[in-house]
């Protein structure tokens, strides 16, 4: 008898293999649904015993092991319900030499569906039977066996289908033995029933299966794979796959995955397999020479680029790696990792292209650069901006810098670094700016650039020499002269002569055009300082005016006819007197009025009304009038003012002091415009009668 299984998903059928012998029983690993078809008995026509009182025909043996407790039902479904199967359970826990009667057994003559079921009753039945027994109540570990028996002995095949609350063992479904799943290998086919596909990088290819062991295992302990070139050999085990093999996208591979107690090598789980089936498919791969072009921007000798956008390979999902040289891409070192912005000179470099199936090619990337651009330095030169002459007005677009061309463009920056950079750019064209450099980025559409300079010369104002500041008399005039050596000269007052006369006292200028350049020159003419009298001392009979300002030598008179350099006047009477001043320039003097006090020498201040006190109310108008009184070794011992009528009477604080000489000072500001400082001093006697 022959017999085959194929496994989809946890689903087992055997087709034609002769394993039908109780010693060589199929194990049964889970309550998985099983299809098969017998075509005759094992190698030996077993005495069955119990119901089945007829020797094999068309049968099959299986075993099964408990792996919970419960009700067991199964059910025989015939692929030709005018089929008569029947069948026999024994144990648990027998040993093929010593079966013993069935446990449960059906030997009807009826055609269609048979087994065990929840409601029958009886355990054994003959052929009078309804095709039914009693379900089995098991416990884990127990191990039985079933024989399966087409007594019609037909080839049509039947489906073995298991009910009830108990599971059967199997390595596939318990997760204490098998923690993670198995990975199918390869990818999924066209359609859902096509075999999964391998990819082969050539075709034919040598390819060694156990390279897909660890990814079919997915680390489940205690476990192995054999490959196999037919479904029964995988079923079986029988004519692995050994070692590298030729293969193609012809034909199609099985798998078997096969269990192995550690504990117990006599376990009936470890004759469980698992089956899958793949193919191969041609994953070949061919990478496409480029060339990529960039940018050598500003003549720097190097360019960057993206070694990403060169189209050595179309599918994205492929992964990419570049390298110098081919000697560094066939030992993988010195990898270039900064592809998106790779710098180099002109050159090639070589990229090993990765499929998401592991199939490679080369290809290579030839760098080269864009035509150069074509510019050159210029010059600018501006005259210089009034407002401020060390800068100028430039015209940065009249710079020669580039033959008109198409496309190209210019753009202005204040450093060679922000032109390469494209930071800070000079937006306005028309640039004030001192002398210096200005750098041109010139592009075109292809984004390439370079960068040359402008200089800036900024034209320096030509200004007179000669034409300077003057002082003069406030009611004089003078001659203005620029000089000779302008192409035009425009003065303030409108005139257009290298010279102007009888101007006075003010602010001009002058447009002095030199080229096209015009530089406005100012000139001042300015009215002499006037001396100004800062004081005046007056003691005794002594004048002495004290002057600032104006420009020395200064002259001194009282009278504008007879004039002096000394600012001393001796003996001058009690009264009311002009001084004149006048300085270097000798223009019209400045007067200040001087008043020489009345000159008190002594008191007696004994009440008889006769120069009781020292009285100088009548000087009332005067700003600032102060009388003050010290002793002989200099310290003030009273003040007249305001407030006691700008008089002494010879005491301090109501109490009359030792006869004796005091100094005296009076001190004021004059009523005039400069409001003059005055200062007339003495002494006095003081004598006191008691």
């Amino acid at each position: 008898m022959k017999k085959t299984l194929l496994v989809f998903l946890l689903i087992f059928s055997h087709i034609l293999f002769a394993q039908s012998d109780c010693n060589t029983a199929m194990a049964v690993c889970g309550n998985s649904d099983i299809s098969y078809t017998p075509g005759g008995h094992g190698d030996i026509a077993e005495d069955l015993g119990g119901c089945l009182t007829s020797d094999e025909k068309y049968s099959v043996w299986y075993s099964f092991t408990i792996a919970t407790a419960g009700t067991l039902t199964f059910e025989i479904i015939p692929n030709d319900q005018g089929d008569d199967y029947d069948f026999g359970v024994y144990g648990p826990n027998k040993s093929c030499g010593n079966l013993g009667a069935p446990i449960r057994c059906s030997y009807s003559g009826q055609s269609g569906n048979t087994g065990l079921n929840m409601t029958s009753t009886d355990l054994s039945e003959d052929a009078t039977g309804d095709k039914w027994v009693k379900y089995l109540d098991v416990l884990p570990g127990q191990t039985y066996y079933l024989i399966v028996n087409n007594h019609r002995e037909t080839a049509n095949g039947f489906k073995l289908s298991w009910g009830g609350t108990a599971t059967l063992s199997s390595p596939f479904t318990d997760p204490n033995i098998q923690p993670h799943p198995f990975i199918p290998p390869g990818v999924p086919g066209a359609n859902p029933n096509d075999p999964r596909e391998v990819v082969i990088c050539s075709n034919p290819a040598t390819f060694d299966f156990a390279s897909l062991s660890a990814g079919i295992l997915n680390g489940n302990p205690n476990f192995s794979i054999s490959y196999h070139t037919s479904q029964n050999d995988a079923l079986t085990g029988n004519n692995p796959l050994i070692g590298p093999q030729t293969v193609t996208p012809v034909g199609v591979y099985f798998y078997s995955i096969n269990y192995t107690d550690p504990t117990n090598p006599n376990s009936p789980i470890n004759k469980c397999r698992q089956t899958g089936k793949f193919k191969f498919k041609d994953g070949t791969i061919t990478a496409t020479d480029v060339t990529l072009t960039s940018c050598n921007n500003n003549n720097a000798g190097t360019a960057m680029y993206d070694l990403t956008t060169a189209a050595v390979f179309a599918d994205p999902t492929a992964t990419k790696k570049y390298y110098y040289t081919l000697y560094d891409l066939n030992n993988s070192i010195n990898e270039i990792t900064n592809i998106y912005q790779f710098v180099s000179a002109e050159g090639k470099i070589y990229v090993k292209v990765t499929s998401v199936f592991g199939c490679t090619d080369i290809a290579e990337i030839t760098l080269k650069f864009y035509p150069a651009i074509i510019a050159k330095d210029a010059e600018l030169r501006s005259c210089f901006l009034e407002a401020n002459p060390s800068t100028a007005l430039f015209n940065l677009d009249n710079a020669a810098v580039i033959t008109p061309q198409a496309g190209i463009t210019k753009k202005y920056f204040p450093s060679l670094t922000d032109a390469v950079d494209g930071t800070n750019q000079i937006l306005n064209a028309n640039y004030i700016a001192p002398s210096g450099l200005v750098y041109v980025r010139v592009s075109d559409t292809r984004g390439c650039f370079v960068v040359v300079k402008i200089g800036l010369t900024v034209i320096a104002p030509v200004t007179s020499s000669v034409l300077k500041d003057k002082i003069i008399c406030v009611e004089d005039t003078t001659t203005l002269d620029a000089g000779p050596g302008f192409k035009s000269y425009e003065w303030s007052t409108g005139a257009t002569t290298q010279s102007i006369k009888d101007v006075g006292v003010g602010v001009y200028w002058v447009k002095l055009k030199t080229g096209e350049c015009v530089a406005t020159q100012k000139v001042t003419v300015y009215p002499s300082e006037q001396p100004v009298v800062t004081n005046v001392d007056i003691s005794n009979t002594t004048l002495t005016i004290n002057v600032i300002g104006g420009t020395p030598d200064y002259q001194y008179s009282m009278d504008k006819i007879l004039w002096q350099a000394s600012n001393t006047f001796s003996n001058v009477a009690r009264g009311t007197y002009k001084v004149y001043v006048k300085d270097a320039y000798d223009c019209e003097p400045i007067e200040v009025t001087v008043v020489v006090p009345n000159l008190i020498n002594m008191i007696t201040p004994n009440g008889d009304g006769v120069n009781d006190v020292v009285d100088y109310s009548a000087m009332a108008d005067k700003q600032s009038l102060v009388l003050s009184i010290f002793d002989r070794y200099g310290t003030k011992i009273h003040q007249g003012d305001k407030s006691n009528g700008y008089k002494w009477d010879g005491t301090i604080a109501g109490k009359k002091i030792p006869t004796g000489t005091y100094w005296y000072s009076v001190t004021w500001n004059e009523n005039d415009k400069k409001n003059t400082p005055f200062k007339f001093s003495g002494w006095i006697v003081v004598k006191n009668r008691e």
